[in-house]
């Protein structure tokens, strides 16, 4: 059967790999032991794909285990300068940008972009048709549902102890984003809070507690502006399905 793959210079293979058709690997990738790449998968320059995690000494969210092997999508687009872990999985045409990271354990639904820069820990579930926007950090253990939105510079967290007390490692958890959930600029989300379907927070705020459903949040701390618009609701959008 055909292949038609293009490699680059200096790529290395390990053992037990799996590329599909008609992908193109960029110069200097490394694609470590069982990653599967599916078909019409194009990967940037000097990526890596399938990276073990290093655990350091006084990690509290990272663990030694066998991982299942990485997962790239159907048609997914992976650009240069990444780094994509081994136990991470992405959905069909799916988007990274360059010099973004994923971490094990990862899931990405279908159709979902990664921007420049992007880090997303280990632990986090993302679903299908999601914009994650350029440099936003996205903490472990973090849960964003269809359709939701990031806008750059946006900062998870999921430790209210900063690092103090054994006490803590009982209570790790990221944020919570429901459907079509809207994030502005620079926003903070403090760890556990739930965002509710379709809510916005605007640029800036600091979100300290749980937000209702279909309402726009603003400030420091985040509070209850206004009602988001009817024709801004996810399930007026063209796009929606």
């Amino acid at each position: 059967m055909k292949k038609n793959i293009s490699l680059g210079k200096n790529v290395v293979i390990e053992e037990e790999v799996e590329i599909g058709n008609n992908c193109t690997i960029g110069h200097n990738v490394v694609i470590r032991r069982g990653t599967i790449i599916e078909d019409n998968v194009t990967i940037g320059d000097n990526t890596v794909l399938g990276k073990e995690p290093f655990k350091a000494s006084t990690s509290a969210t990272t663990s030694v285990k066998e991982l299942p092997p990485l997962v790239i999508g159907k048609g997914s687009i992976i650009g240069a300068g990444c780094v994509i872990y081994r136990g991470a999985k992405l959905g069909k045409n799916c988007f990274v940008g360059d010099l973004a990271t994923i971490r094990e354990d990862v899931e990405i639904g279908d159709k979902t972009i990664v921007g420049k820069g992007v880090s997303v820990e280990n632990g986090t579930k993302i679903g299908k048709r999601v914009k994650i926007e350029t440099e936003a950090y996205i903490t472990a253990f973090s849960t964003i549902e269809d359709y939701c939105f990031i806008a750059p510079e946006v900062t998870f967290t999921n430790d209210n102890f900063l690092g103090r007390t054994e006490e803590r490692k009982k209570y790790f958890k990221g944020p919570v984003l429901r459907k079509g959930a809207r994030i502005g600029a620079n926003a903070t989300i403090l760890p556990g809070i739930e965002i509710g379907e379709d809510a916005l927070v605007a640029a800036g705020s600091v979100v300290t507690r749980d937000l209702e459903p279909r309402k726009i949040y603003v400030g420091v701390p985040a509070r209850y502006f206004k009602d988001v618009p009817e024709e801004q609701l996810l399930e007026n959008q063209e796009y929606y399905e």
